[in-house]
């Protein structure tokens, strides 16, 4: 049996209820599969954390992570600090210390769900978005000259390096052949951004003679957007920059009926860092600790968790599970139903296999 070690941050709000359901739902399928264990560390890194020690977690933190296997995250988010705050103090720094610089986002309608797009079912949506996660137009360079005067000027710069684009070109074509998705579009605004979208475009190129197999395209952002709702069944993977994947993903997240479904990997695809995989809906303040946040999203980003460690069976066995439990018509608030977060959680449980 592989032993694997687990670090936990459940973080803020709502990550702290549907963390300890993931982690219900993580035992079960290793008792299950019998293939491996997890040894779990916790760690209380949070804004709470920061409003006791003025930091987001120890100034050591990532020598305290990096010995483990992965990392699983709730959220953090809290009224009284600042989103930058909390942004810049861990999720950042863990992200970039550790290269973790993709970000996945499957977008699937999942059996038992209805999409606000209501002509699409389950079964005819089903791509990945692959975000560059460590520079781009998040590249944190800039500054500012005279602040606080009428002649204030800011300066925010975005990086686009060729080894930090072609990789995660080349790790999007590969997931494309993985995935036996036979299409990959790049999101591209080179009509208006004339350095940086250019040379991602002519990288993309580069890259893709090497997958004569995919078909491949290229399309401006605020058409893909557009294309996102008229058209998703259209997409197999797609690339795209930092900041245009971050607002592609939200709008998958939607597609799929809302961020309590969106799940997401931070992933360092050679492994010599820990990969950290988190879900995107935020700490949710107003309902947290009202035990009613839907966990979907945190259980289905536990299933990319093990899928990044190779355990593709476990992996959809809580999806499957997922999908059993919505088609039962057992859901959370957000999804029109009445279960609570553990009784959807024990619903999930009940329909793993064994």
């Amino acid at each position: 049996m592989r032993e694997l070690s687990l670090a936990v941050i459940p973080g803020d709000g709502i990550g702290v209820e549907v963390v300890a359901q993931a982690l219900r739902v993580l035992r079960r399928v290793t008792d299950i599969s019998g293939r491996f264990r997890f040894e779990t560390r916790e760690f209380d890194w949070s804004c709470q954390y920061y409003l006791q020690h003025g930091r987001m977690m120890p100034e050591n933190g990532l020598e305290i992570l990096k010995p483990f296997d992965a990392i699983l995250l709730g959220a953090v988010g809290f009224p009284t600090v600042p989103d930058h705050v909390s942004l810049w103090g861990l999720l950042l720094p863990i992200r970039r210390g550790f290269d973790q610089y993709v970000n996945l986002r499957p977008v699937k309608i999942l059996r038992g769900v209805e999409s606000p797009l209501r002509r699409y079912q389950a079964g005819m949506v089903d791509f990945v978005v692959v975000r560059e996660n460590t520079e781009g137009e998040y590249s944190n360079i800039g500054g500012s000259l005279r602040p606080g005067t009428p002649d204030e000027v800011v300066v925010q710069n975005s990086i686009f390096t060729r080894m930090g684009t072609e990789r995660v070109m080349r790790y999007a074509f590969d997931l494309a052949l993985r995935l036996r998705k036979t299409r990959i579009t790049a999101a591209t605004k080179s009509n208006g951004l004339n350095y940086t979208m250019p040379f991602w475009d002519e990288v993309f190129r580069t890259v893709g003679r090497d997958f004569p197999q995919i078909d491949q395209e290229l399309n401006h952002v605020d058409a893909l957007a557009a294309y996102f709702v008229t058209r998703p069944d259209h997409f197999g993977v797609v690339v795209a920059s930092n900041l245009f994947g971050d607002i592609l993903t939200d709008i998958g997240g939607a597609i799929q009926g809302g961020l309590g479904l969106a799940a997401a990997a931070n992933i360092n695809p050679e492994g010599r860092y820990p990969s950290m995989f988190e879900p995107v809906h935020g700490s949710a303040p107003d309902i947290a600790g009202r035990g009613i946040a839907n966990p979907i999203a945190q259980l289905w980003t536990t299933k990319l968790m093990l899928d990044h460690l190779g355990y593709f069976d476990e992996g959809a066995w809580i999806l499957e599970a997922i999908e059993a439990t919505l088609f039962q018509q057992i859901r959370t608030s957000d999804l029109g139903g009445a279960a609570t977060t553990k009784e959807f959680t024990d619903a999930v449980i009940d329909n793993l296999p064994g």
